[in-house]
């Protein structure tokens, strides 16, 4: 029962970081362009292995 009283705080106190991480992408606009990141996921311009043309 004496381990609880360590991994709880330790629990919530990494939750709160990966909160905190979240927001602080969200603010930076690391989720922006949709769009964009869809067009470069289907182009073939950037391809490192092309196929025969």
């Amino acid at each position: 029962m004496n381990v609880l009283t360590f991994l709880i705080p330790i629990s919530v106190s990494l939750g709160l970081l990966a909160l905190v991480a979240f927001i602080w992408t969200l603010r930076s606009g690391q989720y922006e362009d949709p769009d964009g990141d869809q067009a470069r996921a289907l182009s073939d311009e950037f391809d490192d292995h092309p196929g025969p043309r």
